[in-house]
């Protein structure tokens, strides 16, 4: 049996990412209020920068367990990051202890996090791979796309690698819609085309997000 991250572990960690995030920069939150309540979802986040995934686990209005490479998991960040809540994810082969482990999480009405471009690029959506796509079909949850904006434009004076203290970070959340056609197939067919329309709906909210934003 596949131990499954724990629900209270990451509301611990949403705290503590409001905590942070509010505390060294100025997120702006629009849209939170369409994420599902209740229930299964995924978020659908792109990834430029290392704090988008902890910025979202801040301002998200329900805890959320991300899929995170198993790099960031070395000394006390290891035991941290699984203490709340957060999944490990060997991206150079099929991992299916994290598959499971996050499929559990969909099947308890929980919150999953991914970045479907699978690595930092330009945050852009263009290239997704298809884990988002299988989770989606999978388990039916609705992905939620969620832009983040800023978070590279003002390097730290202090730490280059993270944002400028207090600068604006904007997170952008937009209507969930069903990756699936409907008729629950999970063929590679299915699949690819449940991929075509993820990349068609969370590229377009980006533009939206941008356009609202300004960045």
């Amino acid at each position: 049996m596949t131990e499954l991250p724990s629900p209270r572990g990451a509301e611990v960690g949403r705290r503590i990412g409001v905590g942070l995030m509010y505390g060294l920069w100025r997120p702006r939150v629009l849209g939170a209020w369409r994420m599902p309540a209740t229930g299964p979802a995924i978020l659908a986040v792109n990834h430029s920068h290392n704090i988008d995934g902890p910025m979202v686990m801040g301002v998200a209005p329900r805890p959320t367990h991300f899929l995170i490479k198993k790099e960031a998991f070395i000394g006390p960040l290891d035991p941290f990051l699984t203490g709340i809540g957060q999944l490990k994810v060997d991206r150079t082969t099929t991992d299916r202890t994290a598959v499971t482990r996050a499929l559990g999480v969909l099947e308890n009405g929980g919150v999953l996090g991914i970045f479907p471009e699978g690595t930092r690029g330009e945050g852009d959506f263009a290239s997704l791979r298809a884990g988002l796509a299988y989770f989606a079909v999978r388990s039916g949850a609705p992905v939620v796309p969620v832009a983040v904006l800023g978070s590279t434009e003002r390097p730290g004076r202090l730490v280059k690698a993270l944002p400028a203290l207090r600068s604006r970070v904007d997170v952008v959340f937009g209507d969930p819609f069903e990756a699936g056609d409907g008729s629950g197939r999970r063929t590679r067919t299915a699949l690819d085309e449940a991929t075509e329309r993820i990349q068609k709906q969370l590229t377009e909210h980006l533009v939206n997000a941008r356009r609202l934003t300004g960045r």
